[in-house]
């Protein structure tokens, strides 16, 4: 299941350099101020991550211009990436309040309605 929205890539617009911190922030949801200081911690402690950041430059697709539609579904996304169990559970959840909420509309009108009532009892 890899499609474009949980794909990670290389945000030029929101990027400094190459755009890879960008990207990083908007795959994690982690503002990117964050991931650029940690990138800089880390290459000053170990140096391996500025090696890092240029490969990923390199090899990171840059991020499309129409990804997102709003920036609930930016958080959305991000939620995704994150959990997708965690976010599957929700869908879920929402889901199944959705049918008891339409099942007390079916109550509702069926129980003041037999012709309905017996109507809907012949389609099941």
């Amino acid at each position: 299941m890899n499609t474009p929205r949980t794909t990670l890539y290389r945000d030029k617009l929101n990027g400094k350099l190459m755009g890879v911190c960008a990207g990083i922030a908007d795959y994690t949801g982690v503002d990117a101020l964050w991931v650029r200081l940690g990138f800089i911690v880390l290459t000053m402690t170990l140096g391996w991550p500025l090696l890092a950041y240029l490969v990923m430059g390199m090899l990171l697709s840059k991020k499309p211009a129409n990804l997102y539609g709003a920036p609930e579904e930016t958080r959305y996304w991000q939620g995704v990436r994150q959990s997708p169990k965690r976010t599957a559970r929700q869908i879920r959840a929402q889901m199944k309040d959705i049918d008891r909420r339409l099942a007390e509309v079916e109550h509702f009108y069926v129980s003041g309605n037999p012709r309905l009532s017996q109507e809907i009892e012949q389609l099941r």
